[in-house]
């Protein structure tokens, strides 16, 4: 069997641009609460309300974009989204410059920034295939992520660093430098043109994305097991770091080591997508994610037992490792079994599943409230083994290759 053909040049552009924009994205969040602690002098309730402003984007409009992603050239779309961000990001810079800056305007325009990264983030998985064929969409896919891992394992620590190195309105200047790169680096992929899309009520194309995705045998559990998984991820996250000061006796630096092999997890379980996807059939690697996210939330509750940070930052590897291998095959497969002219919407609906993770914190503040961190560590394992349970009765684990793509 003849290996398939490399990944082409247009593709490797989006790649560098996704690890611009992913970059920029994660040093502006890291810089954005620091800025508002250190110089405008904000508490935890203000920077509660600031998170939630750099947040709330990917629920209002992740759908708007889902829209215009299958509606105009996605190659455009992405590169006005990151003007859009580098804008936010520099309007950031001269307000601190010149003294105006205060917590409500940073929120504002922060909100504006993450507006941007909505739209890029709907609007990749849905070019990427028009770029790569189906053959290298895994591949493609892979590479994607690993970018998006090493910004999000490394991109709060250097934009901690910025801030300490060259100050907090300087860091947004890198990050809207590396939006302009991302922009740049976007002109030059040549994307495929698609047939003109027939006007409609945009009401009627939002209702027609989520019907093939609710109706859709595969993707359904997909959504719902994501959904699942974010409530018990920001569930678990929202008592963490109180139980392992208190109950597992780390300081403020280890709470930040284990707490980092997320992101190292995430990057090495990146590395190997391809090879296990090569090795296993397409709907075991489905599977492994929510599994391997049901044996981490066991480990984690084994520490209330035996209090060991060494096995709280085991947990926490494996949440980054085996769910990436889950993003990355459930991207491919919403890829191949969605039109073309649908991957925008479809794209712009599993967004959505991010609005569980409000939810999972809302959960940690109730549950460990009256309950205490234990029970919140019982429930985040009960709801991952939920998950689990999802998708492995599901006909999505039954797949043994890559479905064939779907025509237009």
């Amino acid at each position: 069997m003849p290996a398939p053909p490399a990944l082409p040049a247009s593709f490797h552009r989006l790649a560098w641009s996704n690890l611009s924009a992913q970059s920029a994205e994660q040093i502006a969040l890291a810089a954005a609460p620091i800025v508002a602690v250190l110089a405008l002098g904000v508490g935890e309730g203000e920077t509660g309300l600031l998170q939630t402003a750099l947040t709330a984007p990917f629920v209002l409009f992740a759908i708007p974009a889902g829209l215009l992603a299958d509606r105009m050239p996605r190659r455009l779309l992405m590169a006005a989204a990151e003007a859009l961000r580098a804008l936010a990001l520099l309007a950031i810079l001269v307000a601190f410059a010149s003294g105006v800056l205060t917590l409500p305007l940073l929120a504002a325009l922060g909100f504006a920034a993450v507006c941007g990264t909505v739209v890029f983030s709907v609007a990749a998985p849905a070019l990427v295939p028009s770029l790569v064929v189906p053959a290298r969409l895994a591949t493609a896919n892979a590479r994607i992520e690993l970018a998006r891992t090493v910004a999000f394992a490394g991109g709060p620590a250097l934009g901690g660093m910025l801030v300490g190195w060259i100050g907090g309105a300087p860091a947004f200047g890198v990050a809207a430098a590396l939006s302009l790169i991302a922009a740049l680096c976007l002109a030059g992929i040549a994307e495929p043109s698609r047939a003109p899309v027939p006007r409609r009520h945009p009401l009627a194309d939002i209702r027609e994305g989520a019907a093939f995705v609710l109706h859709h045998a595969l993707l359904r559990p997909v959504f719902v097991t994501q959904f699942i998984f974010n409530t018990a991820h920001f569930l678990l996250l929202a008592v963490f770091v109180p139980y392992a000061v208190h109950r597992l006796g780390l300081s403020a630096g280890g709470v930040g080591t284990v707490l980092s092999m997320f992101g190292i997890g995430m990057v090495c379980g990146a590395l190997l997508a391809t090879r296990i996807l090569r090795r296993l059939p397409f709907g075991t690697v489905i599977g492994l994610g929510p599994v391997t996210g049901f044996a981490a939330a066991l480990v984690m509750a084994l520490t209330t037992f035996v209090p060991s940070p060494l096995l709280a930052a085991l947990s926490f590897f494996m949440l980054g490792a085996g769910p990436i291998l889950w993003v990355i095959s459930t991207t491919t497969l919403r890829q191949s079994v969605t039109p073309a002219g649908l991957l925008g919407r479809v794209s712009a609906i599993n967004i959505l599943s991010y609005g569980a993770r409000p939810l999972g914190s809302l959960l940690g503040a109730v549950v460990g409230g009256r309950y205490g961190a234990d029970v919140c560590l019982y429930l985040v394992a009960a709801i991952f083994g939920l998950q689990a349970l999802v998708i492995l009765t599901s006909p999505a684990v039954a797949i043994a290759r890559q479905p064939e793509p779907q025509p237009a």
